[in-house]
């Protein structure tokens, strides 16, 4: 089982940053992984690929060095098994309201003593029946971390207790969500907004544990990492290839023709 990167950064307190990836081509998903970010956030919460797809784009994802972060739906504790079987390091756990729930994500991500997940083997995280059964319990356990998003302002009354759940690593605020529940849609640098990353501050530092939110540009990761955020996120591939794209209609509306 490959090392996580993500695991071994957040254990000298050095800040990760990461990239989601929306386009479903392997070659996308190559590329990213070895320019070198510490993470690719997949998200099958919001998409509608397979697992069997998220299996292939991570296979490509492991010519280079990133952890690779699934996002199931709310719920989809068996879909969570079986992306951490594909080769997921990182789950990003969505909507969380509780610490009941977090334990139950702890619970499926994690093999006895610290949870009651599934064993296989003979999938890409072990990977394929090449490692002893204690050998790959011991260091799945080790290297597989989760990130529990808090995405509605009523779930902020237990991040105290989310944060004391063994197994837990990073408190994730929701921005988008959060905003939309808050009654303030999209205004990501809001007074609740600024509030909300407080409290996460608070319970993950009582606890040990990390915690941050996106990053929608290069100074408001700063920002995060100035205040002390050890998980954020800077940008994705359709907002690229969509910037990329209104750039060149510009640069098509500017052109002359001789006369």
């Amino acid at each position: 089982m490959r090392t996580s990167i993500v695991k071994q950064k957040l254990a000298k307190k050095e800040p990760v940053v990461g990239v989601a990836l929306h386009l479903t081509d392997p070659s996308v998903y190559e590329l990213t992984s070895l320019i070198g970010v510490d993470f690719i956030w997949m998200d099958l919460e919001h998409h509608g690929y397979s697992v069997e797809t998220a299996g292939n784009l991570m296979r490509a994802a492991r010519v280079g060095t990133a952890d690779i972060m699934a996002r199931p739906a709310k719920g989809e504790f068996m879909r969570m098994a079986r992306l951490l079987e594909a080769g997921a390091h990182g789950i990003l756990y969505p909507r969380c309201d509780n610490a009941d729930e977090a334990r139950e994500v702890v619970r499926w991500s994690k093999f006895a003593p610290l949870g009651t997940r599934g064993f296989d083997g003979g999938n890409a995280d072990m990977p394929y029946c090449t490692m002893g059964m204690v050998e790959y319990i011991e260091k799945a356990n080790a290297e597989t971390w989760n990130v529990i998003q808090i995405e509605d302002p009523k779930a902020l009354e237990h991040a105290d207790e989310i944060a004391s759940v063994e197994g837990v690593d990073v408190l994730m605020l929701g921005p988008a969500d959060f905003s939309i529940l808050s009654g303030i849609p999209g205004q990501f640098q809001h007074p609740k907004i600024d509030e909300a990353l407080a409290v996460l501050k608070k319970a993950a530092d009582r606890h040990g544990k990390a915690w941050g939110t996106t990053g929608g540009s290069p100074a408001r990761v700063q920002e995060l990492i100035n205040r002390g955020a050890l998980w954020t996120t800077l940008g994705c591939d359709l907002i690229w290839v969509k910037n990329g794209l209104e750039q060149t209609k510009r640069d098509l509306a500017a052109l002359t023709v001789p006369k």
